[in-house]
């Protein structure tokens, strides 16, 4: 990982740059070597990379899954984006920007000469579509980080975007009702990549399978739980890039199998690497080992308005009945800590005070008992069925979970379906207890907690349909705050009610492997795992 002090000072300088204008001043955000870069020899090549689940779907903005991000990421840029090995906000395709004093107006102003994929202009009336779709949303399983991150639709008492307009062909004015401090960030996730209007119109139901943006890579071909191919934008706004012909991302279920793919050089990139493999690939020359800077959590999860899941005390019981450190020790081997927290110790708001529900069957026992649950219960338990960043083996961890609440009377029932599925029926409340995870978008608390576990996110990324007046009345505060250090101890307040509320049961925080051929160069996994290969090159 390359987390440290100066990393850490970076995000908060960058953060407080960004809200100067609520202090009194205006803010602009200009690249440092965001200039158009100069054409250099072409690699070319096809990459094959290799990973444990099928996108969902190809419009970013309607899916929360990882696997479909990481393509659409290659397809659709955002108006402003991450630095390369941070969440540092650099300029994408607005080049520059103001934000008024008060915080409410942010001005863009945008790239000119950049071409949608199907030949038609990028441009403040193309913004101004993608927003006005979004913002005219109706239900928030249809455009799920759009609520999660932005309060709710046009109309909805929560929504933070009040109006997106053209000032002119390229300036785009957003008008907020009020202060968010993680806008920027929020601007630069993969969800809000940038569609051709155009292509929307044609494809209509259909666009899910068939992107247009105007990022380094063109969409070609998707063949269901095999392939998704992209090819070399050849007229791509910024020269020299992207360096590689075509990538591939392929579907190979099994962890083994995927790395077994690449020593036989079957593949060139592989994510969801065992941990118990890293040092048989440190050891083998042909190959290298890529570590994911840590930002997630793994998770176990309540539905919270299901019985016996409705009862805190069985919530309580369960989350003193998981031994979360033989699971790290079985399944992470070192790549992991235990988690306490919702969200990992690299996010500013992280409550360290907060003492761990320790793994204890005795008073799992006894608060069972008080819950009216004396001799346990039967259940379902939803297991993931794909390996993800924050879990390695979703079924070898339900195993171990199941086995820990056998010794409580509590009979666990493990379910799985293939993923779509799995996340959809989640979503939609059918799980009582079930396994994710969560991958940082924007190095922000508000990415998680907001997200994941406020009663505005109920429908969309809150799958435990957790609600709290109080949790929610802190998260509103801490997104309008500008000073860092009140908005940390806000979070903090948060977490502490969280934490006795027990939605969840935290699991883990990892570092994910990734392995690839030793002639890859210019990749670096990033934190938020929306990565780009546009700069990477095959010798």
């Amino acid at each position: 990982m390359k987390k440290g002090l100066s990393i850490a000072f970076s995000l908060l300088l960058v953060l407080s740059l960004a809200l100067m204008g609520c202090s009194g001043s205006k803010e602009t955000g200009k690249e440092k070597g965001g200039e158009k870069k100069e054409k250099t020899a072409e690699s070319g090549g096809t990459m094959i990379y290799a990973r444990g689940g099928d996108a969902v779907k190809l419009d970013p903005i309607t899916v929360t899954d990882g696997e479909s991000l990481i393509v659409t990421h290659q397809i659709l840029e955002t108006l402003v984006k991450y630095e390369k090995e941070t969440a540092d906000i650099v300029p994408g395709l607005a080049k520059d920007w103001e934000v008024s004093d008060d915080g409410t107006t942010y001005t863009f102003e945008l790239e000119e000469g950049v071409k949608f994929h199907d030949g038609t202009d990028f441009n403040a009336d193309a913004v101004v579509k993608n927003f006005e779709r979004w913002m005219n949303g109706k239900d928030e399983a249809e455009f799920p980080y759009f609520v999660s991150q932005f309060g709710g639709f046009k109309g909805e008492e929560a929504a933070v975007i009040k109006e997106v307009k053209a000032v002119d062909e390229h300036t785009v004015e957003f008008t907020l009702f009020r202060p968010q401090a993680p806008f920027l960030k929020n601007l630069a996730m993969t969800p809000f990549g940038i569609s051709s209007p155009a292509a929307i119109e044609k494809f209509g139901d259909k666009y899910i399978e068939n992107p247009v943006g105007t990022g380094p890579f063109k969409f070609e071909s998707w063949k269901r739980n095999d392939t998704i191919t992209v090819v070399k934008n050849e007229d791509y706004w910024k020269e020299g890039l992207p360096k590689l012909d075509k990538v591939i991302f392929k579907v190979i279920t099994d962890n083994s199998a995927r790395l077994n793919a690449l020593i036989k050089g079957e593949v060139d990139l592989i994510d969801g690497l065992n941990p118990s493999d890293v040092e048989k690939v440190k050891a083998d020359s042909n190959l290298q080992i890529f570590e994911r800077p840590s930002m997630n959590v793994g998770y176990l999860g309540f539905n919270v308005e299901k019985e016996p899941f409705d009862n805190k005390k069985v919530r309580q019981a369960i989350s003193h009945a998981i031994n979360k450190q033989a699971i790290i020790d079985n399944f992470y081997e070192g790549t992991a800590e235990p988690a306490k927290n919702p969200i990992p110790p690299s996010i500013n708001g992280y409550n360290d005070e907060i003492e761990d529900y320790e793994f204890d069957l005795d008073k799992a026992k006894k608060l069972l008992e008080e819950a009216g649950f004396k001799d346990g219960f039967k259940m379902d338990l939803w297991a993931m069925p794909v390996p993800r960043p924050y879990m390695p083996n979703g079924q070898k961890v339900a195993e171990a979970i199941q086995a820990d609440l056998e010794k409580l009377n509590i009979e666990a029932n493990i379910v799985s379906m293939e993923w779509g599925t799995y996340l959809e029926k989640v979503r939609d409340g059918e799980a009582p207890m079930f396994m994710l995870g969560w991958t940082g978008d924007n190095g922000d608390a508000d990415n998680f907690l907001y997200a994941l576990l406020d009663k505005d996110s109920i429908g969309s990324n809150n799958y435990s349909r957790y609600a709290s007046e109080d949790v929610h009345k802190l998260l509103i505060e801490a997104q309008t705050e500008t000073d860092e250090d009140k908005r940390s101890e806000l979070y903090k307040e948060a977490l502490e009610i969280i934490h006795d509320d027990a939605p969840w049961v935290p699991l883990a925080h990892s570092v994910p492997q990734l392995a690839g051929k030793s002639t890859i160069d210019g990749f670096f996994p990033h934190p938020t795992g929306s990565q780009a290969f546009d700069d990477v090159s095959m010798e």
